[in-house]
This record gives C-alpha cells, sequence and structure tokens, in this order.
C-alpha cells in the first residue's frame, strides 16, 4: 500500500512543480517568430496594396496618354487613381503618343515607409532574406498602344 501512495504522489504533484515554468520558456521563444511574421504580413499587404494601386495608376495614364489627352489631364487621372497612397505619388512621362502605332509609356513611382519596423528586424536574418523596394520606393509602368 505504501509504493502505491508513493508512485501516486511522484506522478502528481512532484512532476507539476518540475513542469511549472515550462510555458513560460516555450512562450518567449515562440513569441519573437510570431511578432515577426505578424509585423512582416502587415507591411508586406501594405506594400503589395502600393503596388496594385500604383499598377491602376500607370494604366490610367498610359490609357489617357494613348487617348490623345493632354499633361494636365493625364496628372489629374494619375493622381486620382493613385489618391489612397500616401503622401504622394511622384510620376514622370517617359514618352509621348507619337504616330499611330507607336506605345505611351507611363512611369509611376511612390515612396513607401515601413511602418513596423520589419525592415530593421530582417537585418537578424543576413541581407536579401525578404525583398524590399528598392530606396523605399516602389514603382510601377503602363505601356498602351496609341491610337493616333
Amino acid at each position: 500500500m505504501t509504493t502505491l501512495r508513493h508512485s501516486f504522489r511522484a506522478g502528481g504533484r512532484g512532476a507539476h512543480r518540475r513542469d511549472r515554468g515550462a510555458a513560460a520558456v516555450e512562450m518567449a521563444l515562440i513569441l519573437p517568430v510570431l511578432l515577426f511574421v505578424l509585423m512582416g504580413l502587415i507591411d508586406f499587404g501594405r506594400a503589395y496594396n502600393t503596388q496594385i494601386q500604383l499598377s491602376q495608376a500607370a494604366r490610367e495614364g498610359a490609357r489617357f496618354e494613348a487617348l490623345g489627352f493632354d499633361n494636365g489631364t493625364v496628372d489629374t487621372h494619375v493622381n486620382a487613381a493613385a489618391s489612397s497612397i500616401s503622401p504622394t505619388v511622384d510620376w514622370a512621362h517617359s514618352t509621348t503618343c507619337p504616330a499611330a502605332g507607336g506605345s505611351a509609356v507611363i512611369k509611376v513611382e511612390a515612396h513607401f515607409q515601413w511602418i513596423t519596423g520589419i525592415s530593421a528586424l530582417s537585418h537578424f536574418f543576413g541581407p536579401g532574406t525578404f525583398p524590399t523596394p528598392s530606396g523605399d520606393k516602389i514603382t510601377s509602368e503602363g505601356v498602351m498602344r496609341c491610337l493616333g
């Protein structure tokens, strides 16, 4: 009977005391990785959204350029298509629409600001591990054939 009590005590309270800090250690090991993944999702989602909006703005500008609108109208439509990108969209015409058969090319560029610090944390994993916009700029190009 005494051996039964002894084995019951060893499996009960004694084992619980040894495992008491295991959850805290596991959390301390996993939490930084989970936060890094979460911050990466937020920033890369924002960068992808910015890229999509810039692509739309470049297509819109190329369309209006191909239709023969003046630069003021093209500027207005490019800025309207990329209105939710902050602070501003820097863009320039690569070409103006020549005679029929040519192409109107619009290059759109916007400054991108990381908000979660993922770019600073990515240095721990080595250079080139994560794709980053070159010079914190995101660019897109729209090409459309001129109607002339």
